[in-house]
Parts: structure tokens; sequence; C-alpha cells
């Protein structure tokens, strides 16, 4: 699921960390993944719904980047289902905190 997320994400040209970004650019993407829930019927595993969040990190106005996550992430058949923006005082960085979800099939 790494190599899905990252690559849909690559052509914004934003570097793209799983769960801790180290490197040194003002402007970075990091995603990571919340709790899964599975769905069962007739006691076997039917489907998995994959959560993650994916949190923009930038100086400037994040608007332009989270409307590319959003159209990025759709064709790759997740499904966006919160969006919230701050500040970061201490780093002085906007964070925009998008969390989307996929229904999978269980194999």
């Amino acid at each position: 699921m790494n190599d899905i997320i990252i690559n849909a994400l690559q052509p914004m040209g934003l570097p793209v960390a799983f769960e801790i970004y180290r490197g040194n650019e003002p402007e970075y993407i990091r995603f990571f993944y919340l709790p899964q829930v599975d769905f069962y019927s007739n006691d076997d595993e039917s489907y998995n719904v994959v959560y993650i969040q994916v949190d923009i990190f930038t100086p400037g106005n994040p608007k332009e980047y989270a409307k590319q996550v959003k159209q990025l992430l759709k064709e790759n058949n997740f499904n966006k289902n919160f969006e919230h923006q701050l500040f970061e005082e201490d780093t002085e960085l906007y964070h925009y905190i998008l969390r989307f979800y996929k229904v999978e099939e269980a194999i």
C-alpha cells in the first residue's frame, strides 16, 4: 500500500514520506495508517477498509496541494472522509490534514 500512495502522490513534485519526514525541504507530504476495520459475513472476512492520513506541510497556502492530493488519491480509488487545516507555531508551517479510506476485498 505504501508504494501505491507514494506513486500516486509523486506527480506533485513534493517529497512524500511514510510516517516520518527526515529531509530538509520546507514543503513535504507525510502519510500514515489509521486503525483498520474489517467486515465479516458468515464468519469470513469479506472486506478490508484501509484508513490513511495524509499531512501536507508548507509555509504557504496549502489549498492547491490539498486539491491535488484529493484528485490523485481519488484516481487510485481512495475516498476522502476528513480534512482540516492548522498552523504549526513551532515550525511556522501550515499543516493540512486529509483522511481517506479504501475498501478492498479480503484475500
